[in-house]
Formats: C-alpha cells, sequence, structure tokens
C-alpha cells in the first residue's frame, strides 16, 4: 500500500467558507441495512457440526479470506447473511446439507488525519463513534500556536465540506460539536 502525504500548510487547507458545527445539517437516520464485510473486518465463520470447517479470518486487503476446504473466497462487498449463504453453495461439494452462520467480530477501524497546531500530526486510526475532542487527545492535544475556534473537519459528503469546531464547543456535552462524530477519510485541521 503506497501513502502520499501533501502538506500544504494548515492555513491553506482550512482557509476559505466554513460550515460551523451547529449549522452543519444532521444526516437523516441512517436506514437500517445490513452491514457491508469490508477489507480489515475479521469474521467468525462456524460451520454447524463442523468444527474443522469452522474458522475466524481476517479479510485481507483483496476482499478475500482463507478458509478450510475452501481456501481464498471472496467475503468483502457480501453482507454477513449473503456471505453465509454463498459458503453453503460452496460446501455442498463437501457436506449433504451446509448450515453456515457469518457473523461479525471486529470492525475495520476509522482512518483519519489530524493537521496543523497538535502535539502529534499525522495518520490515526480510531474506533467507529470517535468524537473530535477524542481524536485531538489522541493527537497529543493542541499547541500554544493554536486558535482554539479554528478547528476544521474536512470531509467529503459526497461534496467537499469544511465543518468548523471551537474549542469550547468542544468541551461542552450539550451541544452539537461535542455529539459530532469522525468518518473514516476525515481530516481534521487546527490553525
Amino acid at each position: 500500500m503506497t501513502v502520499i502525504v501533501v502538506t500544504l500548510g494548515s492555513a491553506t487547507i482550512a482557509s476559505g467558507p466554513n460550515t460551523w458545527v451547529n449549522d452543519y445539517p444532521e444526516a437523516p437516520a441512517p436506514v437500517e441495512k445490513e452491514y457491508v464485510i469490508k477489507p480489515g473486518d475479521v469474521l467468525q465463520i462456524r460451520v454447524f457440526n463442523q468444527e474443522g470447517m469452522s474458522a475466524r479470518a481476517k479479510v485481507r486487503n483483496d476482499g478475500k479470506v482463507s478458509l478450510p476446504f475452501l481456501n481464498d473466497v471472496t467475503a468483502a462487498g457480501h453482507s454477513p447473511n449473503s456471505f453465509a449463504k454463498e459458503l453453503q453453495v460452496k460446501l455442498k461439494e463437501f457436506i449433504k446439507v451446509p448450515v453456515v452462520t457469518v457473523s461479525l467480530e471486529e470492525t475495520r477501524p476509522v482512518m483519519v488525519s489530524v493537521l496543523g497546531e497538535v502535539a502529534k500530526q499525522g495518520g490515526y486510526q480510531v474506533e467507529a463513534g470517535t468524537g473530535v475532542l477524542q481524536l485531538l487527545a489522541n493527537a497529543g492535544g493542541l499547541t500554544e500556536l493554536a486558535h482554539k475556534d479554528r478547528i476544521f473537519v474536512l470531509r467529503r459528503d459526497p461534496n467537499p465540506v469544511r465543518i468548523r469546531f471551537s474549542f469550547e464547543l468542544l468541551s461542552r456535552l450539550d451541544n452539537r460539536a461535542s455529539s459530532f462524530r469522525i468518518q473514516s477519510g476525515d481530516v481534521v485541521v487546527v490553525e
């Protein structure tokens, strides 16, 4: 995997129009849909009454898992239920009536970047549901030169948007800033 980092300076990255977090439209409540397996996820695959065919498997970057008797099988892009059905079809070669369950044991971590006036700039893996304040703490906090009212989250939503925060808003528990959650691919910039 090749990672290319371009440093433009925090003022360049975060300058221009922005939306304060309290004005950022909340996404509608998500329609309940099945989870889609991604590279990096860890699956627990159980074949009823066939312990030797059951396995714990991490989805590789190519989207496949290695399983006993089946070797490499593409898991990414399936829901756990549809992947279980595909495995049942493939296992009919070995078992008369295979019963397979696939459960998600671990999800791929969220990848984000923190730039600008923080102690430790860089890329971070965080758990889904991490807030901006926790991410800033992971980055060692703000430097003495940081403007505490110029904290931005750069997000593709699907169009690029810059969401502005102040440290004061992030520190209080009674507002949208404290409940705002980081998504994979976000870039946090502190000026």
